[in-house]
């Protein structure tokens, strides 16, 4: 069933800002999300977050952020604004991140979060969104891609790894634990912005949504988005 959204005017095609961390991500949303979306008549275009006049990439900070995702909203209220950050390692200054209640699970989690960053921006054109727990985690829904580029062995021990968890998507955030910590300690060269989003097609969109519960919601979600008044 589609989301309506009777505050806008009828129109047929749907256009959404995707808010993003990193050349990585950016490459995926162009690559991969675009090319999808695009046959259901919904346009995405990935803007890289600004960190300062002249740095973009990172939520080093919310207040850095906000800003940004407010003034998007008001500038093209005909479009959508969504986000793709990182649950792991977000900014103290993150709305909810004190109040946060005590959980393991992490899907809990990233929506107790996306609710408070929602309330805090105000603006029914935004659908907050947080990858749970990174990008890499998304990689860990078929190891096997990697074979592409790296060492049966290195493959074997990803895969190892990955059939401890429930989901890609329950790899834990620690410090070095976290999936991208755990792919360059097994990867040996590997480099984010060649190797990410080049795995990431070789996986294909259709095993990610299997593998990863909460990027499957957020991506139906924006499938669902209605337009129209009905």
């Amino acid at each position: 069933m589609e989301e309506e959204y009777p505050w806008r005017e009828t129109f047929t095609m749907i256009r959404i800002h995707v808010f993003v961390e990193g050349q990585t991500e950016e490459t995926f949303v162009k690559e991969v999300l675009c090319e999808h979306l695009q046959r259901k008549d919904i346009y995405l275009n990935p803007i890289l977050v600004r960190t300062s006049s002249i740095s973009k990439g990172g939520v080093v900070s919310y207040a850095k952020i906000k800003p940004q995702l407010n003034r998007k909203c008001l500038e093209d209220d005909s479009a959508f604004v969504t986000t793709m950050f990182d649950l792991y390692r977000l900014p103290n200054d993150f709305p909810g991140s004190s109040s946060l209640p005590s959980t393991n699970d992490p899907f809990q989690k990233a929506e107790y979060l996306e609710q408070q960053m929602s309330a805090d921006i105000k603006h029914q054109n935004f659908l907050p969104n947080l990858l749970v727990h990174e990008f890499e985690g998304l990689l860990y829904s078929n190891p096997q891609a990697f074979l592409a580029w790296f060492d049966q062995s290195i493959v074997d021990s990803l895969q190892a790894e990955r059939n401890l968890f429930l989901s890609p998507e329950h790899i834990n955030e620690g410090a070095t634990t976290a999936p991208s910590k755990r792919i360059i300690k097994c990867c040996l060269g590997y480099e984010k912005p060649l190797h990410g989003s080049l795995i990431a097609m070789d996986i294909g969109l259709d095993t990610i949504r299997q593998q990863c519960q909460h990027f499957n919601q957020w991506l139906t979600r924006l499938e669902n988005i209605s337009g129209s008044n009905g």
